[in-house]
């Protein structure tokens, strides 16, 4: 593996154009007084984030671990229209879903989203015949409008090409549509770099410890800095709290006598070593509701996920051993076991899904996007689809608009009238920016490998040429962090300068694929580390 203990001086520089460091940015937050105070730095605070400072709100976002930190960064890495909402009759749900995950992967982040295709396997004795889950993926297929194919049912041979593990007795048929993938760790921060480009004012690390009131209304926040432990606030006019998990906890700071609004169910999911490439996905029926995903992603192998209450701290959310052995059991259904062993095992992750309070099983349960008010005026949002992300953020703004009597509504440029595309940053062919890197390499260093490319593409979009141009600046940071690995050492200082990375998780889970691939040794831990303390 690759050292650079040799050269303590590699990366002491910040680029062009980066980040405000930690102390000048929390004396920007606690000097002005700001519009809107997002708390909770998860896909729905960022999003709401970027479209409030898009909309000409002067916003600031805050979160108390990193950005999408926990449950945004343990997703199934889904953008899909919802297979199974079909079985509950959620069919406007099921189209829209549709179109906003076609205008993420075609119009706003063709560089961090592609397609997939999945298949679901009928045998004999399941939950589901192949004439019902044929008619299903082509009705599916017709609330795409048929604009990724028509859903149909092909033989057991066939699939067994695309998907070489696939568990081929008393299997029946497999049916077939199209849906789409992300990486949703890197999504999350090409939005928060969209909300920032937009004028935000952003910190992660940044624990609420208190807050503001003025006249019985909530108007700002006290926040201790979990790097260095100083402590500060900020003024808002409103103040949002999208803390997903702890939404509760926020409220009862807000109002000590405040109701719970949600319910959590936990998802487990493992990352396993693939025993052969895999083409497409398998979407496997448990029972009438629950599916098992065997999914091909970042090279590997992605498996789950449970649907079970959760009540505990939403801080201690682990992988179980009972949780792995569920997964390993349900995957089996449609995997042969060779490809289940638990040698293949390089990560596991658990998330908390945020539920409308209330009764019945959470596998049920609507995956909605609820906005309430407190009696301090605090808005808080929880639940919600990755997938629906944007749509999430343009509810929120709505909900602004029409508070009654509030003046943020008179400051805010209308939803209508903003970019019903807008980019994230990076926008571009991925297949484009990966020729464009092999072709015009690391110059003078050596060659960029055609996997590094493919990464960087696709993890960066147009953005990649900036990590190009880091390693071609000292060839150094053009070495692989891990021979096993695609990513190179320019993508830690890219990471630390900007893209807000403070603690080595923050690089090797999030912003990287180090951890999921098993591949955070000590030594590249100790390495991260050191780069990350080399701030200018």
């Amino acid at each position: 593996m690759t050292t650079l203990h040799s050269v303590p001086s590699l990366g002491t520089h910040p680029t062009a154009g980066a980040n405000p460091g930690r102390a000048e940015t929390r004396d920007l937050l606690g000097r002005a007084t700001y519009d809107l105070l997002v708390i909770g730095g998860g896909i729905l605070g960022i999003t709401t984030a970027w479209h409030a400072a898009q909309s000409g709100l002067r916003v600031a976002m805050v979160d108390a671990g990193d950005f999408a930190g926990a449950t945004s960064s343990a997703s199934s890495k889904l953008l899909h229209g919802g297979l199974r909402y079909l079985q509950t009759g959620a069919v406007k749900l099921v189209a829209e879903n549709h179109v906003e995950r076609r205008a993420v992967s075609r119009d706003v982040a063709p560089h961090l989203a592609k397609p997939l295709t999945f298949y679901l396997p009928v045998y004999k004795g399941g939950p589901h015949g192949a004439a019902k889950l044929g008619a299903g993926v082509f009705a599916y297929s017709a609330l795409s409008a048929f604009r990724d194919g028509v859903g149909h049912v092909i033989s057991p041979a066939r699939a067994a090409r695309d998907v070489p593990e696939l568990r081929t007795e008393d299997l029946r048929a497999v049916a077939v549509y199209e849906d789409g993938q992300m990486n949703d760790s890197r999504m999350a921060l090409m939005t928060v770099r969209a909300a920032v480009e937009a004028g935000a004012t952003v910190l992660n690390h940044a624990e609420v410890t208190g807050l503001r009131f003025t006249a019985g209304r909530v108007t700002g926040a006290e926040l201790r800095d979990r790097t260095d432990g100083a402590e500060f606030g900020v003024n808002a006019r409103l103040v949002l709290n999208a803390t997903g998990p702890w939404v509760d906890r926020l409220r009862l700071m807000e109002d000590p006598a405040a109701a719970p609004s949600i319910r959590l169910s936990k998802g487990a999911h493992l990352v396993l070593k693939p025993t052969a490439p895999w083409r497409a996905a398998l979407a496997t029926p448990i029972d009438k509701y629950r599916i098992t995903f065997a999914l091909p992603w970042e090279d590997m192998l992605l498996l789950g996920t449970t649907d079970e209450v959760y009540e505990g701290d939403p801080a201690d959310v682990r992988v179980t051993e009972a949780d792995i052995s569920q997964i390993l059991d349900e995957a089996s259904l449609s995997v042969r076991d060779r490809q289940l062993s638990r040698d293949l095992v390089t990560y596991s992750f658990a998330g908390l899904r945020v539920l409308p309070g209330g009764p019945g099983d959470t596998a049920t349960a609507k995956r909605e996007t609820v906005v309430t008010e407190g009696a301090g005026g605090m808005l808080s949002v929880a639940g919600g689809k990755w997938t629906t992300f944007r749509h999430i953020g343009r509810t929120v703004m709505n909900k602004l608009a029409a508070l009654p009597g509030h003046p943020l509504a008179d400051d805010m440029e209308p939803m209508n009238r903003l970019p019903r595309h807008a980019p994230l940053p990076g926008f571009a062919s991925p297949d484009a920016v990966a020729h464009r890197l092999l072709v015009d390499g690391t110059a003078p260093g050596p060659r960029m490998a055609a996997d590094t490319a493919r990464h960087l593409a696709g993890h960066y979009g147009s953005l990649a040429f900036d990590i190009a141009r880091l390693a071609n600046e000292d060839p150094r940071l053009a070495e692989r962090v891990h021979p096993d690995a695609p990513e190179i050492w320019a993508q830690v200082v890219y990471a630390r300068d900007h893209e807000w990375a403070e603690e080595v998780d923050d690089v090797l889970r999030r912003r990287t694929t180090l951890t999921v691939r098993g591949l955070d040794t000590p030594q590249v831990r100790t390495e991260v580390a050191r780069l990350l303390a080399d701030r200018g």
